[in-house]
């Protein structure tokens, strides 16, 4: 039987999109109390069910699916620009597809403005009006109000105006940068996007005889399955290996390895790659927060996807990428001996004008993690690192990177790197990698 904060998740999903809801309401309706009900709101929120935008409240948002990440709900605009609505609240659920910028004459504005945009721009109450007539929502710039009318009309046609005391240009760069980390974000596989689902899942009962697991062994050739009891809460997991010499007639529960290593559904594939190949699994169930069954997931699959996610062209540049992207094989004609150069750019210092700590961790790994591909291909992960030195080093500096591999295992790389800024050593650093093979 579900949990109430499971229940109540399915009692807001299930609510039509645009409805606004409160913490006293979904107490009543679901006669849960009023932590309870928050509890609940809170992790709809984070799971995109809902919005909750400053003096309009908690409202039921579209949930965005991946491959539509890089489009924003006109509530997600409102938390952004610090917005106030003005009028047509039962509006904020919709997505925008593009934002115009009205900083030309009107009929110029409305050759460019469509349905589903967001036009930005001052107190030119004409311009309200005829872009919500066009189908598009309104975002007044400078904390300029519109006029009743605009309001009234705002609220038939369920398209929201909304007012930020931000100029035009600050508002345009706050949207482009929602919508440039949301790429980012895109690029990020999570275990929901591979996992094999419940539907597809064979799974035992802590009821079931050894008998079950050879009868699902002869139908899918797998030996590898999940016991959950009867609420589907996962209780352990089987293996041939706990099979082996059993009576047909053996309780599963009395030989399936206990409380197993599971996943959840946000955890990020790499991350997953990482505790299978240090743990040495091959199937992991996936949980929900309840410890519910909610599929599998194979270290093939983790791989097949880490391969594919290498082969995607990057839509959001990181930090990292701006860093690495530095980064320039000076010489490298000996395996082994390879030397790399990196100029320190403004943005990788830190307040005081020097290289910061967190940037110098990513050229140290980015250096040991490229010479470890000569000797091992396939990806690796920095399970530990020690930096003994480092000196500041200004803006602008050049530094040059001798990456030296100690140690190439089957499983893990040990790597030794130095720093140089005209000949005199700014940074030392050791580091040992594990190494995801590709098989």
């Amino acid at each position: 039987m579900a949990t109430k904060h499971e229940q109540i998740l399915h009692y807001i999903d299930a609510l039509p999109i645009g409805e606004k809801i409160s913490v006293r309401q979904i107490a009543k309706a679901m006669t849960v109390s009023e932590g309870t009900a928050y509890r609940a709101i809170k992790e709809a929120e984070n799971k995109g069910y809902v919005s909750t935008i400053e003096r309009v409240g908690t409202i039921r948002i579209e949930r965005k699916k991946k491959e539509n990440i890089e489009k924003l709900t006109f509530a997600e605009v409102v938390n952004i620009v610090d917005g106030q609505v003005l009028g047509g609240r039962t509006g904020l659920h919709k997505t925008l597809n593009k934002f115009v910028i009205g900083a030309m004459k009107l009929e110029a504005m409305m050759r460019y403005t469509e349905a589903g945009n967001l036009l930005i721009v001052g107190n030119r109450t004409q311009a309200h009006e005829l872009a919500l007539k066009a189908g598009a929502a309104v975002l007044i710039t400078g904390g300029f109000d519109s006029e009743d009318h605009v309001k009234k009309l705002a609220d038939k046609l369920e398209m929201p105006v909304i007012s930020t005391s931000y100029d035009t240009f600050t508002v345009a760069t706050m949207i482009n940068r929602a919508i440039y980390d949301q790429l980012i974000k895109k690029e990020i596989i999570l275990v929901e996007d591979i996992l094999t689902p419940l539907a597809n899942t064979y799974y035992l009962k802590t009821s079931d005889k050894v008998s079950k697991w050879h009868e699902f062994n002869q139908q899918t050739t797998h030996s590898r399955y999940p016991v959950v009891d009867q609420n589907m809460k996962i209780q352990g997991m089987v293996t041939s290996k706990d099979i082996l010499g059993q009576d047909l007639e053996t309780s599963i529960d009395k030989i399936m390895t206990k409380q197993p290593m599971t996943v959840n559904e946000k955890t990020s594939v790499a991350s997953t790659a990482h505790t299978m190949v240090w743990e040495g699994i091959e199937v992991l169930p996936v949980a929900n927060n309840s410890n519910r069954l909610e599929g599998i997931i194979s270290r093939q699959d983790v791989l097949k996807a880490l391969q594919m996610n290498q082969r995607q062209p990057q839509v959001g540049e990181t930090l990292d990428d701006v860093i690495t992207n530095q980064m320039v094989l000076m010489q490298g004609n000996v395996k082994g001996e390879e030397v790399y150069s990196c100029e320190v750019t403004p943005q990788m210092t830190n307040h005081l004008g020097t290289i910061s700590y967190g940037v110098f961790t990513t050229i140290v790994s980015d250096a040991a993690n490229r010479v470890l591909r000569s000797y091992k291909k396939g990806d690796l992960v920095v399970e530990n690192m020690t930096i003994y030195f480092m000196k500041p080093v200004q803006m602008e500096s050049k530094l040059e990177i001798f990456p030296k591999v100690l140690e190439v295992g089957r499983k893990f790389g040990k790597v030794d790197v130095e720093v140089f800024n005209e000949g005199v050593m700014v940074g030392k650093a050791m580091m040992m990698c594990q190494l995801l093979d590709r098989s």
